[in-house]
């Protein structure tokens, strides 16, 4: 069947129940993204597909999670070619709404805050960014309840994917689900990276070839940290710092190892003591124009 576009939550809820009774399903799973999608994104409706009956995908750029008006604007809308590569991996739905449809009221008056977690390494440097973010994912994961029990008459089991290339978003969502008492399993899908090992993005597309081979340093430096770690060594980071600076292209912005849950630095394991258990190395810098975003999990 083919994938079917939908632009209200009225008309996502009822295709939802629609589905679930045809195809006697018991699980519905959502995957929210802002378009321009990649392959990056094609893992994640593969990965719903796999695990759920009925699929459906938000695709929706969120204003309130952009502090730049012109950068707003310029991110890259591409519905049909986002249709078809979510048709090909077999995603039953996509939700489209307008801002319209989302905020009818103008910019919402109360939203999620991020709180403390949502204000460093990202936040510190998008300020207000995650309160955006948390508010619109809050109102997808709302719209994307399955909209009809399973086929034994129980609730249908409801899951959410997002990518650990935005580790951030993704601990601070894990955290708002489980302190809100959201009824939906976060599903994390590890990041997709091209052959040269650059992380996919959809802002990729503004890098030049120089820029783009630039890029790459940032991969190379997670990926000696994440060898260091395997082997029980010192991280080292100062030497994995210095190889980032050393790429005249490249505006580190930050780069540490933190704990995934708290986002607190690890301070211990970035020095001379051998690396223990596990972290997460982050980096975000700027490639000419671009910012750029990524990183890898430790352990030991």
């Amino acid at each position: 069947m083919a994938i079917k576009l939908v632009t209200t939550a009225a008309e996502l809820r009822a295709e939802s129940a629609r589905l679930l009774a045809e195809k006697r399903g018991s699980s519905q799973g959502l995957v929210p993204t802002m378009g321009a999608l990649h392959t990056g994104h094609a893992a994640l409706a593969r990965t719903a597909v796999e695990q759920n009956d009925v699929v459906v995908a938000s695709i929706f750029v969120n204003p309130l999670q952009f502090g730049d008006a012109v950068d707003l604007e310029r991110y890259p809308r591409t519905l049909d070619a986002d249709m078809a590569l979510l048709d090909a991996e077999g995603v039953n739905l996509v939700f489209a709404p307008s801002v319209e449809e989302v905020y009818p009221g103008g910019e919402p008056l109360v939203r999620v805050t991020s709180g403390p977690l949502g204000e460093k390494w990202e936040g510190a440097s998008r300020p207000g960014h995650f309160d955006g973010a948390l508010t619109v994912v809050a109102k997808l994961l709302h719209y994307g309840l399955p909209g009809g029990p399973a086929a034994d008459g129980d609730a249908a089991a409801y899951r959410a994917y997002f990518g650990q290339k935005d580790a951030q978003q993704l601990a601070l969502v894990k955290r708002m689900v489980a302190d809100l008492s959201f009824p939906v399993d976060i599903v994390a899908v590890p990041t997709v990276r091209n052959a040269e090992g650059l992380a996919l993005s959809s802002r990729n597309r503004f890098l030049s070839e120089e820029e783009r081979e630039a890029a790459l340093v940032l991969s190379r430096a997670l990926r000696l940290l994440e060898s260091r770690a395997l082997a029980n060594e010192p991280l080292e980071l100062d030497t994995a710092v210095a190889l980032v600076e050393s790429q005249p292209l490249v505006k580190l912005d930050y780069f540490d190892v933190v704990d995934p849950r708290t986002l607190e630095p690890l301070a211990e394991n970035c020095k001379e003591t051998p690396f223990r258990g596990e972290g997460l190395a982050i980096i975000a810098a700027k490639v000419g124009p671009v910012r750029l975003i990524d990183n890898v999990p430790l352990s030991s």
